[in-house]
């Protein structure tokens, strides 16, 4: 049977493996290129990217800027940080999401020093926003939305993050129908901002805790036993996410975590003579013999020492022998000489 070789050594001589991150399956280096690729006609003009990415217990946002020598990361904000501006529960929810962009674009602002300038939607609606330039000011900070691999659907998380950074004065370009938004109607091709601001402030949760309380208690009780721990009921769940908007908008700066650690301290080792070592071991040794002997002091110990090399130590009128083997006698001359002959002949008259 004729087998054709598709692949022959000049191909894998040829192969070139590709990015790992490509191998990992964790990079659209495709998509990546368009939203890193810089003007021709313009010189040191970066592209920045609001990167939003979801993990297991966390939303993170960071504002990136791609280099030669790698991606820097302008800013940063997570949902972990959220129990500092009052939400203790739910951190990976879509309000969670728009929390945490909103965090990310007040960040960035701050450290720009364009926070004042540009304050974004104070008063949440769900509408489409976004910032317009001021004349003879600074421009708006102006990032792309990188989900990278995350399925772009109707009612995404990602888009709740993006709609918390441009609420938050970040220039984030998107479409103006808000396809992507919850509230968009296929059918009716109209997007409703009501359905949007709802999402926002936690009606869809709020609206399954009255659900499964009535229902069912134990399952509740189960359920959304963070809520019940923390406090937090299906009604008052919107004045939560109010007071976090406002506490984010007051102070978005993050916290230094680098704990101050005590120094270790610095010891300057000096090298030793041969006669300091030595003199040094030797009053190691006297120290030893003289804790010795005042350990015995106390105990009431005497250590004495008799012919033959035996040592004895006697407390209270008791001997304890230390060394019970005693040394061989010396032999006479008479039985050396018979040792060196071999012996004495034994059964000869």
């Amino acid at each position: 049977m004729f087998v054709k070789v598709v692949k022959t050594k000049a191909y894998f001589k040829r192969y070139q493996v590709k990015f790992k991150r490509r191998r990992e399956g964790k990079t659209d280096f495709r998509a990546r290129k368009k939203m890193v690729a810089q003007d021709k006609t313009k010189y040191n003009a970066p592209k920045n990217r609001l990167v939003v990415r979801f993990t297991n217990k966390d939303v993170v946002c960071q504002v990136v800027s791609a280099k030669l020598t790698g991606d820097y990361v302008l800013t940063a904000a997570y949902s972990h940080e959220l129990p500092k501006y009052g939400l203790k529960v739910g951190l990976k929810n879509y309000s969670a999401a728009y929390c945490t962009g909103l965090l990310c674009a007040r960040r960035l602002l701050q450290k720009y020093k364009l926070d004042s300038k540009y304050e974004g939607v104070k008063k949440v609606d769900g509408k489409y926003f976004l910032v317009e330039e001021i004349k003879d000011e600074a421009r708006p900070f102006k990032a792309s939305l990188d989900v990278g691999l995350a399925r772009t659907t109707t009612g995404a998380r990602v888009f709740g993050a993006l709609k918390g950074a441009c609420d938050g004065g970040l220039l984030v370009p998107h479409s103006q129908e808000g396809k992507r938004f919850p509230g968009y109607n296929d059918e009716e091709s109209k997007y409703d901002p009501s359905v949007h601001r709802d999402k926002i402030f936690g009606k869809h949760v709020s609206d399954y805790m009255k659900h499964l309380k009535e229902s069912d208690e134990k399952r509740y009780q189960t359920q959304f036993a963070l809520y019940i721990k923390n406090g937090v009921d299906a009604d008052g769940l919107k004045k939560v996410y109010e007071n976090v908007h406002a506490a984010i908008r007051k102070d978005p700066k993050a916290t230094d975590k680098k704990k101050t650690v005590e120094k270790p301290k610095s010891y300057s080792v000096q090298r030793l003579t041969l006669t300091q070592r030595k003199t040094a071991v030797k009053e190691k040794k006297e120290r030893i013999v003289a804790e010795i002997n005042k350990i015995r002091e106390e105990k009431g110990l005497v250590v004495e020492e008799e012919e033959g090399g035996a040592v004895k130590i006697r407390k209270k009128d008791k001997v304890k022998q230390l060394s019970t083997k005693k040394p061989k006698a010396p032999k006479s001359a008479a039985a050396a000489t018979d040792d060196a002959k071999g012996g004495k002949k034994k059964g000869k008259k």
